[in-house]
C-alpha cells in the first residue's frame, strides 16, 4: 500500500485574522503546516508529497521545509484562485498511477491508521472519504427562520483526507474545468461521474484550523496526546 499527497497551502485564511497564511501560524513554537507535513512525512506508505502554495512564496516555504527536515515534498506548484484550481495544479505534478490523497494544510491531527485505511479503501472503490457523524441537531433556515429540521442519522461531516484513483480525479477535474463547476471539495467533483464515494469513519480531533478559537482546541488536542504519550 502507497500513496502520494496533495496539499493545498495557498490560501490566505481571512477566517483566522491573522493577517498572513494560516499555516504559517504557530501551534506549540512550530507552523501549523509542518504539523500536518510531519504526519506524511513520517508515514513509510507515503511516497510523495505535493505542496500548492501562492506565487513568490516559494523561497519561504523551501527554507521552512529545510529548517524542519521535511524531505518527502516532491514538487511546489502555484496555488490557483480556489482550491480546486490548487489541488488541479497539483495533479499535474503527480505520478499517474496509484492513490492520490488530497488534504487540508491546516488539518494537522489526522492519524496513520485512519489514513492507511482510507487509501485501502480507495484502492478497492476508487474514491474514499474521511467523515464523522454529525452530532448536532441541523436546521435548515432561510432569513433567520427556520424553515426544516433536517433528521441526523445519515448526515456526516466530510473531513480530509479524501483519495481517489489518480486518473479518477483527472477525470472529475477535467469534467469540471470544461463545465466550469467548483465543486466544495474533490468528492463532489468525483460524484458527477456518478461514481460511488465510500466513507471511512474518523475522528473528532481531526479539525481544521478556521478561526482564532480552534487554535484553543488545537493546544488541547496536542496536550492530550502529550499524555498519552507518557501514560498518564
Amino acid at each position: 500500500m502507497s500513496y502520494q499527497v496533495i496539499i493545498p497551502a495557498a490560501g490566505q485564511g481571512k477566517r483566522m485574522r491573522a493577517g498572513k497564511n494560516k499555516v504559517l501560524l504557530q501551534l506549540k513554537d512550530i507552523p501549523i503546516l509542518i504539523h500536518t507535513l510531519r504526519v506524511f512525512e513520517l508515514d513509510d506508505a507515503c511516497k510523495g508529497i505535493i505542496l500548492a502554495i501562492s506565487a513568490g512564496d516559494e523561497d519561504h516555504f523551501s527554507s521552512l521545509l529545510k529548517k524542519y527536515r521535511i524531505k518527502k515534498v516532491t514538487s511546489l506548484v502555484a496555488g490557483g484562485n480556489e482550491r480546486q484550481h490548487s489541488v488541479y495544479n497539483g495533479l499535474q505534478a503527480a505520478k499517474k498511477e496509484g492513490i492520490v490523497l488530497v488534504h487540508d494544510a491546516a488539518r494537522p491531527f489526522i492519524e496513520k491508521r485512519v489514513i492507511h485505511e482510507l487509501v485501502s479503501v480507495a484502492e478497492k472503490d476508487g474514491a474514499a472519504v474521511v467523515a464523522v457523524p454529525v452530532k448536532d441537531t441541523i436546521k435548515k433556515v432561510n432569513n433567520f427562520e427556520v424553515v426544516e429540521t433536517i433528521e441526523r442519522s445519515s448526515l456526516w461531516a466530510i473531513q480530509t483526507p479524501q483519495a481517489f484513483r489518480v486518473s479518477l480525479l483527472e477525470e472529475a477535474h477535467n469534467l469540471a474545468l470544461v463545465q466550469n463547476f467548483l465543486g466544495t471539495d474533490e468528492a463532489s467533483l468525483v460524484e458527477r461521474l456518478h461514481i460511488p464515494v465510500k466513507i471511512v469513519e474518523g475522528d473528532y480531533d481531526n479539525i481544521k484550523l478556521t478561526t482564532p478559537e480552534d487554535l484553543y482546541f488545537a493546544e488541547a488536542i496536542i496536550k492530550q496526546r502529550d499524555y498519552q504519550k507518557r501514560g498518564l
